[in-house]
């Protein structure tokens, strides 16, 4: 959040995530996604500044955050993930059921041939509809 201050000089934070746009025409007008508009007393200058920090701020915290507080590491195959983990949604009409992708050894090909697999992504014919 950014602190702002009404022509009447009381200050307010705002998002900066949700200004749309900001006018000079003179006094700046910050105008929000939602369509609010806030007439406040920086220059505009000022105000994409205050902007400028707090997304440089939240960056800066992502960065140095200690590792302690990232989630657990999950396997996925042979490397790590501390994401959630892919699966594919098979069937048609709303309740589909989610496969997870393999994580076993996967077909090799000796030399001199070729190793034919079928993508769990295709769809027949008979499933779009």
């Amino acid at each position: 959040m950014i602190i702002v201050t009404r022509l009447n000089d009381s200050r307010f934070a705002v998002n900066p995530d949700l200004i749309e746009r900001i006018h000079e025409t003179p006094d700046t007008t910050l105008i929000m996604v939602d369509g609010a508009k806030y007439i406040v007393t920086e220059p505009m200058a000022q105000v994409i500044e205050m902007i400028a920090r707090y997304r440089a701020r939240i960056v800066s915290l992502a960065y140095d955050e200690p590792q302690a507080t990232a989630p657990a590491t999950q396997p996925l195959g042979g490397r790590t993930s501390t994401g959630p983990q892919l699966g594919i949604v098979r069937g048609s009409g709303g309740g589909g059921r989610v496969s997870p992708f393999p994580t076993g050894p996967q077909p090799t090909a000796a030399a001199g041939s070729t190793v034919t697999t079928s993508s769990p992504l295709t769809t027949s014919p008979a499933e779009v509809r």
